[in-house]
C-alpha cells in the first residue's frame, strides 16, 4: 500500500531556497581556501583538487537532495498482526559538524513499535542517511530522525540512539581521542514504558557496550 503523509517540518529540516552556486564558483572558493591555507592551487598536485573537493561535497551533503518524509511514504499493512518491536541497529552514520565542518562518524540504532503498518528496513537506514548527510549537530539529528518516524509512520513509539565520534574534538581544540558522544530520543511507548525502553536498550547492547537507560 502506498501512503503519503506530510509531516510538519521545521525550518532546520528544509534545504535552503537560496540559489546554488555554480560548479565554477564552488571550485574558485576552494582555490581561495587553498591560498588562505598557505599553498599554491596552481601547483601540479593541487590543480585538480578544487574539482575533487566539490565532487566530494556533493556526496557528503547529498542529504539535502532527499526528503525523509517521501522515503517513508510507502508502508505495508499485510503484516499478520505483527506489533512487536522493529529494531535496526548499527546503522553506519557519516555526518558533518555544522560548527567546524569536521566529520561525525558513528552508528545509529532505530526502533519503532508498529501500529498496523511497517516500512521497509532500508528506508530506516535511508532516513538516517538523509539527515546525516547534512551539516548537523548530533542532538538535532537524533530528534529529526525520531520525530519524522513518529509523524509519518504513526507507530506506538519510536526510539533513536546515536553514538558518534566528533573530529572537531579529536583533531582540533581539546584533542581528546577515544571519546564518543551518545544521544537518544524516546517517544511514545519507549518514553512512557520502562520495560519497552529496557528491551530496546538490551537489544542494541548486543553488539555494543552501551549501558544505562538513557
Amino acid at each position: 500500500m502506498n501512503i503519503h503523509l506530510t509531516a510538519p517540518r521545521s525550518e532546520d529540516d528544509k534545504a535552503t531556497t537560496l540559489p546554488r552556486p555554480t560548479q565554477e564558483e564552488a571550485e574558485e572558493a576552494i582555490r581561495t581556501l587553498l591560498r588562505w591555507a598557505g599553498d599554491d592551487p596552481n601547483r601540479e598536485g593541487l590543480l585538480d583538487t578544487p574539482q575533487r573537493v566539490a565532487k566530494a561535497y556533493r556526496e557528503w551533503f547529498c542529504g539535502y537532495e532527499e526528503d525523509p518524509v517521501e522515503l517513508l511514504a510507502r508502508s505495508f499493512e499485510e503484516v499478520e498482526g505483527y506489533d512487536e518491536m522493529v529494531v535496526l541497529r548499527d546503522i553506519r552514520l557519516e555526518s558533518m559538524c555544522e560548527h567546524h565542518m569536521c566529520p561525525i562518524i558513528g552508528k545509529a540504532h532505530v526502533a519503532y513499535l508498529p501500529k498496523g503498518r511497517v516500512v521497509g528496513i532500508s528506508k530506516l537506514a535511508r532516513v538516517v542517511e538523509a539527515y546525516g548527510k547534512r551539516l548537523q549537530i548530533q542532538e538535532k539529528m537524533t530528534a529529526q530522525i525520531a520525530n519524522t518516524l513518529l509523524d509519518v509512520l504513526q507507530p506506538k513509539g519510536v526510539a533513536v540512539v546515536i553514538e558518534a565520534v566528533h573530529q572537531c574534538m579529536t583533531t582540533r581544540g581539546v584533542h581528546k581521542t577515544g571519546v564518543s558522544m551518545v544521544t537518544s530520543r524516546m517517544l511514545g511507548a519507549f518514553r512512557h514504558d520502562p520495560s519497552t525502553r529496557r528491551e530496546f536498550l538490551s537489544i542494541i547492547q548486543g553488539s555494543r557496550g552501551l549501558g544505562g537507560e538513557g
